[in-house]
């Protein structure tokens, strides 16, 4: 069965920096894909936390299929959100 990671070098370096396992693969794809630096250049969306309710914030998390998220304050989800 074929790596479904396309650059290994990028997804341990990520990894080994403390990343979760979802956001190196989508980096290390996404580099294997259209080239290191115009993944670079065109940076991502990052998503605002500040504005949704608590309630949104618990549904995003439940889409993302995180747990233990339904006790958190608004900034531990904040938190969970960015970091998972």
């Amino acid at each position: 069965m074929a790596d479904p990671i396309k650059d290994r070098k990028v997804y341990d370096a990520l990894r080994r920096e403390g990343a979760s396992e979802e956001k190196p693969a989508r980096i290390a794809n996404a580099g294997a894909q259209k080239g290191r630096s115009a993944v670079g250049r065109s940076g991502g969306d990052v998503e605002n936390y500040e504005d949704p309710t608590v309630e949104e914030l618990r549904d995003r998390a439940k889409k993302l299929g995180l747990s233990g998220y339904s006790k958190l304050k608004k900034d531990e989800l904040i938190d969970l959100l960015r970091n998972h």
